[in-house]
């Protein structure tokens, strides 16, 4: 897939993060002018190994942490340091998938779903719709009634990423999605990552230490 096929969906352009020693020494400089864009129905794997700041892009990238210096941009527009509209654009723009999944464990799997489309301004019964319709798509509508304890590890990513998917996001963040999965589990995921970002033109950035969920992205980046 060329770059002229796509169009920018996100990037960061000369980013700096550093944080101060509250030791009074030499601050911590975790990233250094980082360059990156990525396109709609592109997947772009992030490598490096711990502590070289995989994460703290994510971050920077997801708008839950503002940058020492330099830009983000999402659809070409510049995100400035306002509050109000850093988590606007995290809540319709955005999705996230983490390693541990964070579903709330009071709440069935539909219900978690449901919490991001009800802040999002959904009634309940749209966002009861749209939960139900994802678990449907990820295969495992039948666990819309259990809480994360009665599910598998694999039944939770899914319903994790089906909670990532449900504001219709243009961009979604996966830090290492698969590691805490067996293989075949990791594989699925791998496999609905690039379904979803080739069939909704959604940009997916992932930082991964497994290979085998790298070698599938349409660029690598070290």
């Amino acid at each position: 897939m060329s770059e002229g096929d796509m169009s920018e969906v996100f990037a960061l352009r000369d980013v700096h993060m550093s944080f101060a020693n509250t030791g009074g020494g030499e601050a911590l400089h975790v990233l250094r002018g980082a360059q990156l864009r990525v396109a709609a129905g592109e997947v772009v794997a992030l490598l490096g190994r711990s502590g070289s700041g995989k994460s703290c892009l994510l971050h920077v990238a997801g708008l839950l942490a503002q940058p020492t210096s330099g830009e983000v941009f999402i659809k070409g527009a510049s995100v400035g340091a306002s509050d109000k509209v850093r988590t606007r654009l995290r809540l319709h723009h955005i999705g996230f998938v983490y390693q541990f999944h964070n579903l709330l464990p009071e709440f069935t799997a539909a219900e978690n779903i449901m919490i991001p489309a009800r802040l999002a301004g959904a009634s309940k019964h749209e966002a009861h719709d749209k939960a139900l319709a994802l678990l449907t798509r990820l295969n495992v509508a039948e666990r819309a009634e259990h809480l994360p304890a009665q599910m598998s590890g694999g039944e939770q990513q899914r319903v994790a990423l089906a909670r990532a998917l449900v504001n219709q996001p243009q961009i979604i963040l996966a830090d290492e999605p698969t590691g805490s999965l067996d293989t075949d589990a990791a594989q699925n995921i791998g496999a609905l990552l690039h379904e979803l970002a080739h069939e909704q033109k959604v940009a997916i950035l992932i930082a991964t230490h497994d290979s085998d969920l790298a070698s599938r992205a349409d660029r690598i980046l070290n």
